[in-house]
């Protein structure tokens, strides 16, 4: 062969074998880039107060579903009620390596700084349903609360215009609580100023449990006292407080309103012991901020319209319409969205 050629020959493969080497290693640094953003899923930390409230099951479940559909992984912690094992379950779940920290808080306050703390790890934190104090939340979403109040109060200055009137309120240690206060007392003040209501008493319990609320409303239903209507922070208190009522024979007498549109609650709308609860669609809310959640592991912008003051800061704040539920309408809306079945709601009332 002569010397040129076989030049020729030698450049050629050495040619190919840079060429084919190029390719090769393009090959295995795409398929190493493409297995990466394959596997790589947003993981989320949902830290829970607790699961006592019947409507939090479902929270759970509706959410940990939505963002599975959307690809993202979700570990759950339960503090059972306790804020200092809430403290440490968040702690936990930033040493995890979570992208975004869902948090429904025990204790607003005491739950700001690992919140905070999150923040600075460059954690994104979305405040569900409940807002956490001074944390700076990158977003928090829930019902319109004031209007949760407001739906109540109305329902009953309607039904019931003048008369001796008692406030449930919720737990001292959750900004909902003072949200829905806020609405109560946006529709009766002005009746209470005119003289046509008169407050009994307005209760604020340290935490969301029935006990404190049973002894002090056992004091105040003692005989004799003319009891026209009850606002409840949400319908486990409206259930304590049916309970007392029906022990001193005043149940139907008295006219009781919660909020949640718990499956015990519409069942006492439908017998006639509760007069109305508000029903807020959880699986719209749980749907939404899932999705919220996603996008901010993702690093995507959210769009809101609204902030509310967490204290110190003003935080994106995203609000869902909430819906009075009365005996008229058991039918038109739980019932009708498929939150409970007609066969359940109206268990215990004769056909």
């Amino acid at each position: 062969m002569p010397k040129t050629m076989y030049k020729a020959h030698s450049h050629v493969f050495f040619m190919m074998t840079i060429i084919l080497a190029t390719i090769a290693l393009s090959y295995f640094s795409c398929s190493k880039s493409e297995k990466t953003v394959e596997t790589k899923s947003p993981l989320i930390g949902f830290s829970l107060d607790s699961l006592v409230v019947e409507r939090w099951r479902r929270d759970v479940d509706s959410f940990t579903k939505a963002a599975h559909d959307l690809g993202a992984e979700v570990v759950l912690r339960v503090a059972n009620q306790n804020a200092e094992t809430q403290i440490a379950q968040v702690r936990e779940l930033l040493g995890q390596g979570i992208d975004v920290l869902v948090i429904i808080p025990n204790d607003a306050e005491r739950l700001s700084e690992v919140c905070r703390e999150a923040k600075r790890k460059g954690i994104k934190v979305l405040s569900y349903d409940r807002l956490v104090h001074r944390a700076n939340a990158d977003l928090y979403i829930s019902f319109d609360n004031e209007k949760v109040g407001s739906l109540q109060a109305q329902a009953l200055v309607e039904a019931v215009p003048q008369g001796n009137y008692v406030i449930i309120n919720g737990a001292t240690t959750d900004n909902n609580a003072f949200m829905i206060n806020k609405g109560f007392h946006s529709v009766l003040d002005p009746f209470i100023e005119s003289g046509k209501i008169h407050l009994l008493e307005e209760i604020w319990p340290s935490d969301w449990m029935s006990d404190e609320v049973r002894t002090r409303f056992e004091a105040l239903a003692k005989p004799g006292q003319k009891i026209d209507a009850v606002l409840c922070g949400n319908d486990m208190l409206a259930e304590t407080v049916i309970s007392v009522l029906s022990e001193n024979r005043m149940v139907g007498k008295t006219k009781v309103t919660g909020q949640d549109a718990e499956l015990s609650a519409c069942q006492r709308i439908a017998e006639g012991s509760q007069f109305a609860t508000v029903y807020k669609p959880i699986d719209s809310l749980a749907l939404k901020a899932a999705g919220f959640a996603v996008m901010m592991a993702n690093g995507e912008k959210i769009r809101y319209e609204n902030k509310i003051e967490d204290g110190s800061y003003k935080v994106p704040y995203i609000a869902l319409e909430p819906v009075l539920v009365t005996a008229k309408t058991l039918e038109s809306t739980v019932i009708e969205d498929g939150f409970h079945s007609r066969d359940d709601v109206y268990r215990n009332v004769k056909h």
